[in-house]
């Protein structure tokens, strides 16, 4: 059964860096797409950045280019979330994500429970 568990979210002052987790179990992580989204209060889900299986396209969106890097370690069947220079903004519920089919404009099968990150003074 595949599973998927984010860590590292919490208080962190703004522009401070946080590192998000999230280990997988039971699949062959390698073979599928992966990618992080994040929910705050009162908004729709949105996504955050994204690595297709397909081509290796990596995705971010606008909002957090250049603050944020993802990344995946095949071996320890863990993907990353380097946060940087974080905003107020940034304030959400975060979630990764893994699908066998999709590229990163499709939906995901597989989520986590998700991790709080809160960007306050």
């Amino acid at each position: 059964q595949l599973h998927l568990v984010e860590s590292g979210g919490g208080l962190v002052q703004p522009g401070g860096s946080l590192r998000l987790s999230c280990a997988a179990s039971g699949f062959t992580f390698n073979h599928y797409s992966i990618g992080w989204f994040r929910q705050a209060p009162g908004k729709e889900r949105e996504g955050v950045s994204c690595i297709s299986k397909h081509d290796g396209f990596t995705y971010y969106a606008d909002s957090v280019k250049g603050r944020f890097t993802i990344s995946r370690d095949n071996a320890k069947i863990t993907m990353y979330l380097q946060m940087n220079s974080l905003k107020p903004e940034d304030t959400a519920v975060y979630y990764c994500a893994a699908d066998y089919f999709a590229d990163c404009s499709g939906e995901f099968a597989y989520w986590g429970q998700g991790t709080q990150v809160t960007v306050s003074s």
